[in-house]
């Protein structure tokens, strides 16, 4: 079975993360798959909406940190990365419905989506600190937008897990949805958003995000401190620690 899936219905993209005994950790080779499926939905003039999932027991768990390390040269390049790029580039909607763990990309991807919807079991981290690293994603500019800087530090420099209820009332998703619908209520809203008129609906969405280079910009600040962090020796102790475990 294909670590990504896909499936388009209804003007939606659907793309599954299904790596469960893994816990939907991402390696390398998947983050190019959601990279190439992402920019052949943006091209297809049949897909209007994308939908991001994962298994009912885990939305991604984050990195494979054994895989990512084996590639620790950053750049836009780099598959992780460039995911995160093409995600701020994507012109179509994109919709999250979040199951089970959601940590580190697992969340800070949620803040390019414009719908989220969660289950009771989603439980979210942004735990870069706690390996000696910092934010990708934008999250250092797009959280403190989002939540205000008192908690954007409390998530960003504590590194500590926060379940669903403290997402909605932070914002970082749109509403808390019953486990066993919240695929089903998700679809509804991509299949939602495909229905609109396309040019208003990618015009209106572009309106709403008018500070895109700036998030571009701090993006590329994160890799290069990313890069630098990952190769220090406070990063190579508590990744050795990580892995030991």
């Amino acid at each position: 079975m294909s670590t990504i899936q896909v499936q388009d219905e209804q003007g939606v993209r659907i793309i599954t993360i299904n790596r469960p005994e893994k816990r939907n950790a991402l390696s390398l080779e998947m983050y190019t798959s959601l990279t190439e499926y992402l920019i052949q939905g943006e091209s297809d003039n049949a897909i209007h909406a994308f939908l991001i999932k994962g298994q009912a027991e885990c939305f991604t768990s984050g990195n494979d940190v054994a895989d990512f390390l084996t590639n620790s040269n950053l750049d836009a390049e780099h598959p992780a990365f460039r995911f995160l790029f093409t995600l701020l580039d994507l012109t179509k909607p994109i919709v999250a419905a979040v199951t089970g763990a959601a940590v580190g990309i697992g969340t800070t991807l949620l803040l390019h989506c414009d719908l989220v919807y969660a289950a009771p079991s989603a439980k979210f981290q942004l735990p870069f600190i706690n390996l000696a690293l910092v934010p990708e994603a934008g999250a250092s500019l797009l959280l403190p937008q989002l939540v205000g800087l008192q908690k954007a530090s409390e998530l960003l420099l504590l590194g500590e897990s926060f379940g669903p209820e403290t997402a909605k009332s932070l914002n970082i998703i749109n509403e808390l949805v019953p486990g066993d619908k919240v695929f089903e209520h998700s679809l509804s809203k991509a299949k939602k958003l495909a229905s609109q008129p396309p040019q208003a609906l990618q015009a209106t969405r572009a309106l709403l995000r008018p500070n895109k280079e700036q998030i571009r910009d701090q993006m590329k600040m994160e890799l290069k401190e990313f890069e630098t962090r990952l190769k220090s020796d406070e990063a190579k102790m508590r990744f050795q620690a990580f892995l030991k475990k």
